[in-house]
């Protein structure tokens, strides 16, 4: 089996604002682009083969991607997806989270956030905000309103298993530049983290995530390169 390499995307303007994101196309902070730069660096450090890499179809995925390719000296062809989009945080999209919690509480705050499978209410459709707006999704039929991270899960998922799996099977290192809550949902399935814990798995910004597998496609370990940046892997296996 190949190595997936995951990245959460470099910090962008509305982490660094504390603000809820998802699906809103914002552009890397200058923090972010660092951050990418140097993923870039540890990736060439790591002196191995990348033969295919796939990200979302958010600018901020993407130019972490395209800045980790350039530094790392990869000249390579890259699959953008929507599927492997962040969580959709509905109502709560644009919304500062410190100011949120306050007003909502700590547990419905909580719930909202972290919880497996309870949305945010609603984004509507009229909210400068909502995707039903946005050009990139004008082929997209049933574009969410909200998410919880099972809704995430139920996406990347079988994305990963139909597109990326046959891959890293093939013996190909896969870079998936991607967001937190997509590589929470595979790191669910990846590492069989129960839907009681998986609200503890954290995923840094622009810290490869280096995932290896056995021959028969089971986890093995998971190591991030910049491990002054480094979280706990939490596994059930």
């Amino acid at each position: 089996m190949g190595k997936l390499i995951a990245i959460r995307h470099g910090q962008s303007t509305w982490n660094a604002e504390n603000r809820f994101t998802g699906w809103v196309d914002v552009d890397l902070s200058e923090k972010g682009i660092q951050e990418a730069e140097k993923s870039g660096k540890l990736l060439k450090e790591l002196n191995i083969s990348f033969d295919i890499c796939f990200t979302s179809y958010l600018k901020r995925a993407i130019k972490t991607l395209e800045i980790v390719l350039e530094i790392a000296e990869k000249d390579m062809n890259y699959t953008k997806a929507w599927e492997l989009n962040e969580r959709h945080y509905g109502s709560l999209t644009g919304l500062n989270k410190t100011e949120m919690k306050k007003k909502l509480g700590e547990e419905s705050f909580k719930k909202y956030r972290r919880s497996w499978d309870t949305p945010p209410p609603r984004l509507d459709k009229d909210s400068e905000y909502s995707s039903h707006k946005d050009p990139l999704y004008k082929n997209l039929k049933n574009i969410p309103n909200t998410e919880s991270l099972k809704n995430t899960y139920d996406r990347v998922v079988p994305y990963f298993e139909k597109y990326i799996e046959k891959h890293l099977k093939q013996n190909k290192n896969v870079i998936l530049s991607a967001h937190g809550n997509t590589i929470r949902a595979l790191g669910k399935k990846i590492f069989k983290i129960s839907n009681e814990k998986i609200n503890m798995l954290e995923i840094p910004t622009g810290n490869p995530l280096v995932i290896d597998f056995d021959n028969s496609g089971k986890f093995l370990n998971a190591k991030y390169l910049d491990t002054s940046r480094k979280n706990e892997i939490i596994s059930n296996q």
